[in-house]
């Protein structure tokens, strides 16, 4: 759920020196054959790029439980994200995550293709940064703009809605905890919940045990929408009858993997349906 991220080493650098970004972005041509490893890095091309840039994208963009811009994605190329079909593709831009393809990345800059990874967001204001980058790498820098207007507008429009000192924990499968300082952290905190990672001694993230949540429940919890079917040892726990007496449905937030797996486009309508659980269900 837009978890950590690390950009690689030369776009930090660009990012941190703006001058000098903008200097070298408007001195590149603008790439028009783009291809995306990533379903995230999918996400942003087909929010920034005009689709005649677009040379191929994941498998996973067209997946509707997955994917958030799914049906802009139809009719798309798709690769596997191996290196010698990208290569045999001969794309002037390629796009990608920073976890699972390193031997990949590592081919494709030796053969010498331009090659920017980016992977889940730290912070918001990380989310900011990737979106400005790549939209001015692909030459549209008003998308940019517009997209992270869109998420400043529904971050606006949230803040403050949960009456003061609720908790909220986000439970994950397996039992997993995000850590404190997380984009999804910062929304929730924005909207008025406190985090109740410190309660359970989890700020950094984690497996909470099951019986630390009983024992020491959150007033909500933040779910995936497809939490209420067991469907294996990694969802089983959102079902267990303790933690169903102790954090009810009638107090879990539910979103869709859909809107929380990528910063990105799906940030805005994330905060969006986020807040109408809120409405919804926090009293």
């Amino acid at each position: 759920m837009l978890h950590r991220s690390v950009i690689s080493y030369a776009a930090w650098v660009l990012l941190s020196c703006p001058a000098i970004f903008a200097a070298g972005a408007q001195a590149q041509t603008r790439p028009e054959r783009v291809a995306s490893l990533n379903l995230c890095t999918d996400q942003l091309l087909l929010a920034l790029a005009d689709r005649s840039q677009i040379s191929s994208l994941s498998r996973l963009a067209g997946d509707a439980s997955l994917s958030f811009l799914a049906d802009k994605a139809a009719g798309s190329s798709r690769n596997d994200g191996g290196a010698e079909a990208v290569l045999f593709a001969n794309p002037d831009l390629v796009l990608t995550g920073t976890y699972g393809q390193r031997e990949q990345v590592a081919l494709l800059r030796r053969q010498g293709l331009d090659v920017l990874d980016f992977g889940p967001w730290t912070s918001l204001e990380d989310g900011r940064g990737q979106i400005r980058a790549l939209a001015l790498r692909l030459g549209h820098p008003e998308r940019g703009e517009d997209l992270i207007a869109r998420i400043d507008g529904s971050l606006e429009r949230a803040g403050g809605i949960v009456p003061r000192g609720r908790s909220i924990l986000v439970y994950e499968r397996g039992g997993w905890v995000m850590g404190a300082r997380s984009p999804l952290g910062e929304i929730l905190v924005q909207m008025g919940f406190r985090l109740h990672q410190e309660a359970l001694g989890l700020n950094q993230g984690g497996v909470a045990r099951l019986e630390a949540i009983v024992t020491t429940p959150p007033d909500f919890m933040l779910v995936d929408a497809a939490s209420s079917r067991a469907v294996d040892n990694g969802t089983a726990l959102f079902s267990h009858p303790a933690l169903a007496e102790a954090v009810p449905e009638s107090r879990r937030l539910a979103l869709p993997a859909r809107l929380t797996i990528c910063g990105g486009p799906a940030t805005p309508a994330a905060i969006d349906a986020l807040s109408a659980e809120v409405r919804d269900k926090v009293r």
